[in-house]
């Protein structure tokens, strides 16, 4: 990419031809550069079954050749068509109690379901047929937003589908029982047959049932996905091939697994303008997105010019956000801009969704601070395919996630939020973080911190165990180590497999009450606390109240020439930022930039011939920031600047 890409899903089907022409001027005022086309077009170009109308459609893409405007081209198959569900009721998806989800929205097919995959596949082989070699088309966008509403189905093609999944894992019903300890409540299996998805039950399931529900749902959503970029690659080898994943996390799509499968990752973000902290929740997700693919530029294929339509109450962004945020993506990676939806729709059940073109038309706002931002978007060219780079690292899995999350437990423990412990103080001292899995080579990184790793292989014990004994520092927190990758715990004192690089072992979990504090040295705890036996480590901290008074609560661990810490407690918020202070102090971890304001965000991305320093402003008051050496500022005077002033809600891009 030679540029930072820019535009929206474009939906020209909801719009007559004289709209279009329309469109294609004020996307060249607007500086557009790419659109995502095609994203539920599946019933007007196949409108009955084999009888395809890509006249329009044609229209479209030579518009947007004529234009200069990229299209992000989609295989229309994320909504099927209503005749398909008239013609085949067997596509339709199962929730776990039994009640069929009915046409009239969007998504609404059984992952499993081969007939599904079949039409899907021929509409694909079609348009890649008939577009693969057309001007307008930069990349191919499959499907959409996987796994949004449809994210696990129960019904029985699905249930033949589970136990072949599971005849190829395991690959006998012994095997399968031993690694689902059916031994328990008399569930042992004697038949393939006998084994359904876990669907309404009169109490808590078999966790390792569930758990590989999960995995085995991820991948039939998966193979929807690979189903079609097979046909595209077929017909277009050298056209890249991405699709968009929902939400900041999201949990029934392991991104990890997803992005070795595309060319470029893609996110879709909508950060509320109600909470003042969501731009910290945004730059987790910005982190991770990142990290998927080993730290490659992504795009930003949908983020809301302004209010949503789809929260209990939707909050425009203020004047001046829209950039921000926009900024704050490409700062963090992203290599293209995209927002839904270019034309607000009339009618519709996103008719509310806001636009690039509003209800109001160009006229309005919204639509000028789009025109403002591709304007400078166009300028800053020079930043694509440049590289964050970060010393420090949050591991995060979804196995863990799904399993973390289960029933049945000590006490209730939630992945994001405990991320989010970790994560922010981290944000907040200005660090720069990648989100990255177990298995990844940590050896890179000065700080790894592993928030609530419940579920924990041993082969991703012992990759710890060495980055610490090679220097590495470790951060690990309660509620880690405690189950092997089918749910079966660990015997013989807690962390099990980490005991001997934490020198400790734990005996007893003593979960909080709802809303419960406890005492910690220097502040308090909350969620958990433990009984630690220390063996080898020091204590940092210890319980100042109730049955674990004088107890350790923080150790610290040195072993070969690494650092490995243990939190048998979420400190509060003030603990958390003054201990990992100190951690990544210890491990040589720097600030990008010290001394900033609060809410001013700093990161650099590395080019080839320069750096870019991002600087970010999230509050709503004026700032100034000193520079360590001069820079050309990008977007104002592009000359050489020792300090920047910062409008409430303003950017900085710094070349040096």
């Amino acid at each position: 990419m030679n540029r930072i890409h820019y535009g929206g899903d474009y939906n020209p089907e909801q719009w007559s031809p004289e709209v279009w022409t329309e469109d294609m001027k004020l996307m060249t005022e607007a500086g557009v550069s790419l659109v995502s086309v095609g994203i539920f077009s599946w019933a007007t170009v196949e409108p009955a079954p084999g009888a395809y109308d890509f006249g329009w459609f044609d229209q479209v893409m030579d518009n947007l050749a004529q234009y200069g405007v990229g299209a992000s081209l989609a295989t229309m198959t994320a909504s099927p068509p209503p005749w398909l569900s008239v013609k085949h009721p067997e596509i339709l998806p199962e929730r776990a109690d039994g009640t069929r989800l009915w046409p009239g929205s969007r998504q609404h097919y059984c992952p499993s379901s081969p007939i599904y995959r079949e039409y899907a596949g021929r509409l694909v082989e079609q348009l890649a047929q008939r577009y693969g070699d057309h001007p307008a088309l930069k990349i191919w966008h499959i499907g959409n937003e996987y796994g949004c509403h449809t994210r696990q189905c129960f019904c029985d093609v699905s249930a033949e589908d589970f136990r072949r999944w599971l005849r190829d894992r395991y690959g006998d019903i012994d095997a399968l029982n031993e690694n689902w300890s059916t031994t328990f409540w008399s569930q042992r299996y004697s038949d393939w047959a006998e084994i359904f998805p876990p669907r309404a039950m009169p109490t808590f399931g078999n966790p390792a049932h569930k758990l590989d529900f999960a995995r085995f749902s991820d991948d039939a959503i998966l193979q929807c996905y690979l189903v079609e970029r097979d046909i595209i690659r077929a017909h277009t080898p050298d056209v890249p091939v991405t699709t968009n994943f929902i939400g900041l996390v999201h949990k029934p799509i392991d991104s990890y697994k997803w992005a070795a499968e595309q060319d470029v990752v893609s996110l879709d973000s909508y950060p509320d303008p109600y909470d003042r902290r969501s731009h910290v929740e945004a730059a987790f997700g910005y982190d991770l997105i990142r990290s998927v693919k080993g730290g490659q530029p992504w795009l930003l294929m949908e983020q809301a010019p302004s209010a949503v339509n789809w929260r209990p109450r939707n909050a425009p962004k203020a004047p001046g956000v829209m950039r921000l945020w926009s900024w704050q993506a490409i700062a963090q990676g992203a290599d293209a801009v995209l927002f839904f939806q270019w034309r607000q729709a009339v009618g519709g059940a996103e008719k509310f969704h806001s636009a690039m073109v509003p209800h109001g038309g160009a006229d309005t706002r919204t639509h000028r601070e789009v025109q403002a931002l591709g304007r400078e978007l166009a300028a800053a060219s020079e930043i694509a395919d440049s590289r964050v780079r970060a010393e420090a690292a949050i591991l995060h899995d979804w196995d863990n996630w799904r399993a973390v999350e289960g029933d049945a437990h000590p006490g209730v423990v939630e992945l994001l939020p405990a991320h989010r412990a970790h994560f922010d103080p981290l944000f907040d001292a200005h660090v720069t973080v990648d989100v990255v899995h177990p298995a990844t080579d940590l050896s890179a990184y000065k700080l790894v911190v592993v928030p609530n790793l419940y579920l924990l292989s041993q082969v991703t014990a012992a990759a710890l165990t060495r980055y610490v004994a090679a220097g590495g520092t470790l951060v690990v927190s309660f509620f880690t180590g405690i189950v092997d990758e089918q749910e079966r715990a660990y015997l013989g004192g807690y962390p099990a497999p980490l005991r001997e690089v934490l020198g400790l072992k734990i005996d007893e979990f003593w979960p909080l009450p709802v809303g419960g504090s406890i005492g910690v040295d220097g502040g308090s705890g909350t969620i958990w606390s433990e009984w630690i036996e220390t063996e080898g480590a020091e204590t940092v901290a210890t319980f100042t109240e109730g049955e674990l008074a004088g107890r350790p609560a923080i150790t610290r661990h040195q072993y070969g020439d690494g650092v490995a810490w243990y939190l048998g407690t979420r400190p509060n918020p003030a603990l958390m930022r003054t201990l990992l202070d100190r951690v990544r102090a210890e491990a040589g971890v720097e600030p990008v930039l010290p001394g900033l304001p609060d809410d001013v965000q700093a990161i650099v991305r590395h080019g080839a011939e320069a750096d870019y320093l991002f600087l970010l402003n999230h509050s709503a008051s004026d700032v100034t920031v000193t520079l360590p050496a001069p820079a050309v500022d990008l977007l104002g005077s592009d000359a050489s600047v020792t300090s920047v002033s910062l409008t409430a809600h303003g950017v900085a891009v710094l070349r040096h």
